[in-house]
């Protein structure tokens, strides 16, 4: 496998870890939609309309960071959109660690966040509907 190649299988890699648990994490607003995110909102003094950004940073980013179209555009709207989810939703868990196993409780944000932004830098690779460097 040429190096180039290797490098693409490793951004798809990536874009399939980000892509799909950023759509499982926002299954909960696909099934009771966001209207419980609006309180949270207004408590911070911005609004309610805002909430529905977690549909196009939740579903249609994802959807488009996971088949490689668009993913340097995709990728930082999830971004914003973790960013938004800890300041607003979880934003007791910053600093927090886990009872479990010690882990920190932003686990899961914090990779999608990172994952996300490395995509906005190196892009989707040539694996994706978009083909090319992303």
């Amino acid at each position: 496998m040429a190096a180039g190649s290797s490098e693409d299988v490793g951004k798809l890699l990536l874009r399939i870890a980000v892509g799909f648990f950023v759509l499982v994490h926002s299954y909960f607003n696909l099934r009771h939609g966001v209207e419980w995110i609006k309180g949270p909102l207004r408590e911070i003094g911005l609004p309610a309309v805002l909430a529905y950004g977690a549909y196009l940073g939740g579903i249609v980013a994802p959807l488009m960071v996971l088949i490689g179209y668009r993913t340097r555009i995709a990728a930082p709207v999830i971004a914003v959109t973790m960013v938004a989810a800890i300041a607003v939703v979880l934003k007791t868990q910053v600093g927090r660690l886990t009872d479990v196993v010690g882990g920190g409780g932003l686990e899961l944000e914090t990779f999608l966040l990172l994952g996300a932004l490395a995509l906005s830098f190196v892009g989707g690779g040539r694996f994706g509907v978009r083909g090319g460097r992303d």
